[in-house]
């Protein structure tokens, strides 16, 4: 038997045909041909749609258990999150439920006292719904517009509010539109009252660069009950807000050894920067000039004319009575 029997490779009869390495460069030079008539011609995007097409039933089966899987957690996320949303909501619909009964029986009461004593009604302020539609160019002022003007009974003076706060105030008025100062602006002043213990101040916008959308509370004593965390409403002794808005929140107190005041810096609750709906007051003091009641002039009854012709007539008598006689002295 020949050893050759056992021998691995192919008889010499099969081995026919060009070498590996010619198919290597003749391989290669197909692909680099197909390539760039690819690229020139668009040859293989018909073949390319074709495969696609024949594909894409296996990729979408593929890909359903993924898209379970993910559609899944998503759904039990906002199941959870649902969930947590309608208890929060229960919550504050019971706070608010109690907070209005409240609200109701204080309003009775309060009628109720007003009329034993004689007071006037409170002032019901007219409001104008407006739309902040750009904040100024200019970056040495804090001032945004509104889309309603003088046409819309908008005055010079009034305060704007959003839905949390005072927001600032109207100084500038066309008649389509208007310009609000905001309270963070250098030049804005507006008279507050701390909540807790009604001290009054005044609140100036801060024209420092270091803080933005900020309040400063001036010419507080340094002996005055501030404390970080109180609330500042407006005190209603300018004429011009009402009293009782939220205005801002106390941030910082720094007593200083050298300075007779305290350094308070405040945050405002407003959204200076985010509101975009907001609520245009008429000024207090066009409200009362509209409500100071006219002066009837009195007409005197009967009884009372004839005792001011008798009062008349006695005086008359005793000028008569206290001039010197003929013959007296001067």
């Amino acid at each position: 038997m020949s050893l050759r029997t056992l021998e691995r490779d192919a008889p010499s009869l099969f081995k026919h045909g060009t070498s590996p390495t010619t198919r290597v460069l003749l391989l290669s030079a197909l692909s680099v041909m197909l390539m760039l008539a690819d690229v020139r011609f668009k040859l293989t995007e018909p073949v390319r749609q074709a495969v696609s097409v024949v594909l894409f039933p296996l990729q979408w089966a593929v890909m359903q258990p993924v898209g379970w899987l993910s559609s899944g957690k998503a759904y039990f996320g906002d199941l959870h999150a649902a969930q947590a949303e309608a208890v929060e909501a229960r919550r504050l619909m019971t706070e608010m439920t109690i907070k209005a009964h409240n609200a109701e029986q204080l309003l009775e009461e309060n009628q109720q006292l007003r009329s034993l004593l004689g007071l006037r009604p409170r002032l019901v302020v007219p409001t104008v719904a407006a739309e902040v539609m750009y904040e100024t160019p200019d970056s040495y002022t804090r001032r945004v517009v509104l889309d309603k003007g003088q046409v819309a009974g908008v005055e010079p003076g009034s305060p704007v509010m959003d839905d949390v706060g005072v927001l600032g105030q109207v100084t500038r008025v066309q008649p389509f539109s208007s310009e609000v100062t905001l309270l963070s602006d250098r030049d804005q002043v507006i008279p507050v009252m701390v909540e807790r213990t009604g001290v009054r101040g005044v609140a100036y916008g801060d024209a420092s660069n270091l803080r933005t959308d900020g309040l400063e509370l001036r010419f507080m004593p340094n002996d005055a009950d501030v404390q970080v965390g109180d609330e500042l409403v407006t005190s209603g002794v300018d004429g011009v807000y009402m009293a009782g808005l939220p205005v801002a929140r106390v941030i910082e107190v720094e007593r200083r050894n050298q300075s007779p005041f305290l350094r308070i810096y405040c945050e405002p609750v407003a959204r200076l920067d985010g509101a975009r709906h907001v609520m245009v007051l008429t000024p207090l003091n066009v409200l009362k000039a509209a409500h100071v009641p006219e002066v009837q002039p009195s007409v005197p009854t009967p009884q009372e004319a004839k005792a001011q012709r008798e009062d008349k007539s006695a005086q008359r008598r005793a000028g008569a009575s206290n001039l010197p006689g003929p013959g007296a002295q001067p």
